[in-house]
């Protein structure tokens, strides 16, 4: 199969590939280096001549001088924006409340919790069982600890 396709469909191929991996793959680094392998596909298309070396020079040039000179002007639009007056009160989600959706047990891994129709990690003092709505006591990286709702 690969033996028919020219190489400008090869590199527009390339891009493309680059381009849906971006959406994968958080950093807004890698959209570059698709643009970077459309800028060889047009040169080809447009019949000039360009040894393989030429090619691969050409790609990681155009690659990296896009990314140094559109990232971050591109970065914002692409970036989530939160809502909030203060960022703080945004990470302090202490005294919430959540539905458990997978058992915890003290010092036991895998306890889960639903927030805001997220699933978290979830750790307790005490064990409690799926299906019960328990309170957020803090917040520890992507762990949440729980207590039950009495």
């Amino acid at each position: 199969m690969f033996d028919t396709l020219s190489n400008e469909l090869m590199w527009f191929l390339c891009g493309l590939i680059f381009l849906i991996a971006e959406f994968m793959i958080p950093g807004f680094v890698i959209f570059f280096f698709g643009v970077g392998a459309w800028v060889v596909a047009l040169l080809l298309w447009l019949n000039i001549d360009l040894s393989f070396t030429s090619q691969l020079f050409i790609f990681l040039l155009s690659s990296v001088i896009s990314l140094a000179l559109f990232r971050r002007y591109g970065k914002q639009y692409f970036q989530g924006k939160v809502k909030t007056d203060d960022a703080q009160k945004f990470d302090d989600i202490s005294g919430e409340k959540a539905v458990v959706t997978a058992d915890i047990v003290p010092g036991g891994i895998g306890g889960k919790v639903e927030f805001h129709g997220t699933t978290w990690n979830a750790e307790s003092d005490g064990p409690i069982a799926r299906g019960t709505v328990v309170e957020i006591v803090e917040r520890n990286n992507l762990t949440l600890k729980v207590k039950p709702i009495l």
